[in-house]
């Protein structure tokens, strides 16, 4: 055999091992994170508070709910990621919380995706990549907008966004009555992070005053008030402008998502458009 014969054996040799070998090495955690996951079957859709909503069943993963309000227009729409809290399950906040009729309460340009979330401190989180689940409910064939990303989570909900605060899409975090834990990575997203001047967080709080209060100090422009307001005027210039809000609600750990006068008024202090 010539020098040309081996080195060329050789060479196809190398090539269909490393093919091989590509081909079943697993991704990466971040890749695989990054991979839509496809649901089980078509999008249910329905009627709902004027607007259409869908019901995504994903294996594993259990429900995405989506709402759409009327008059949604996405070239200019964001996005608003609810994470519901424990003893409770997506199915359940949905309904009980009457999300639907607090995302259209709200009068935001956006569509509402509120996906499961551990229902208990023993439960995995469910979606540990944000960019996994938007992904994920484009692949039951919804199209996303191009906007901004803001996230709201309830409770036991902050183990799922404290994950995502390095997500470049992600401009603002509302936590109401969640401040258990998180500390680092809330820091990095509002304080120490390459993006942090452009980011805002809403600290609202009853049961974890203590905690939220801890954390606030550490920063000069944190602004604090008491109470939430009945609207978004009630609202000071400075607390509308503020990068840190913590405000000390009236309204007791669960009454903050059920009493319906939370959630609509403080989506008015995101970078999210307002609907005719």
């Amino acid at each position: 055999m010539t020098r040309f014969h081996y080195y060329f054996i050789q060479n196809v040799f190398f090539t269909a091992f490393t093919f091989i070998f590509i081909a079943i090495t697993p991704l990466s955690r971040a890749e695989a994170q990054a991979a839509a996951i496809k649901p089980s079957g078509a999008a249910i859709e329905k009627s709902l508070q004027g607007g259409r909503h869908f019901k995504i069943n994903y294996p594993k993963m259990g429900s995405v709910h989506v709402w759409v309000p009327k008059g949604y227009i996405r070239k200019t729409a964001g996005i608003v990621v609810y994470l519901h809290g424990y003893h409770t399950t997506v199915d359940k906040a949905f309904v009980d919380h009457k999300l639907a009729e607090q995302f259209q309460k709200s009068r935001q340009n956006a569509l509402f995706i509120v996906p499961a979330c551990p229902s208990g401190k023993d439960e995995s989180v469910v979606w540990n990549s944000l960019s996994q689940l938007k992904k994920s409910v484009q692949a039951a064939n919804i199209r996303l907008p191009d906007g901004e990303t803001v996230v709201i989570a309830h409770s036991g909900g902050f183990r799922t966004v404290r994950g995502w605060t390095d997500n470049r899409l992600l401009k603002q975090i509302i936590l109401l009555d969640a401040m258990y834990g998180g500390f680092n990575e809330f820091k990095e997203f509002i304080a120490t992070g390459a993006r942090a001047k452009n980011r805002r967080m809403i600290l609202v709080t009853s049961d974890t005053d203590t905690q939220t209060r801890q954390f606030t100090k550490e920063f000069s422009f944190a602004v604090t008030r008491t109470g939430i307001p009945a609207d978004y005027t009630g609202f000071t210039s400075r607390e509308k402008k503020s990068r840190l809000l913590y405000v000390k609600s009236q309204y007791d750990h669960y009454g903050i998502v059920t009493s319906m006068a939370v959630i609509p008024v403080l989506l008015r202090l995101t970078p999210l458009r307002i609907l005719p």
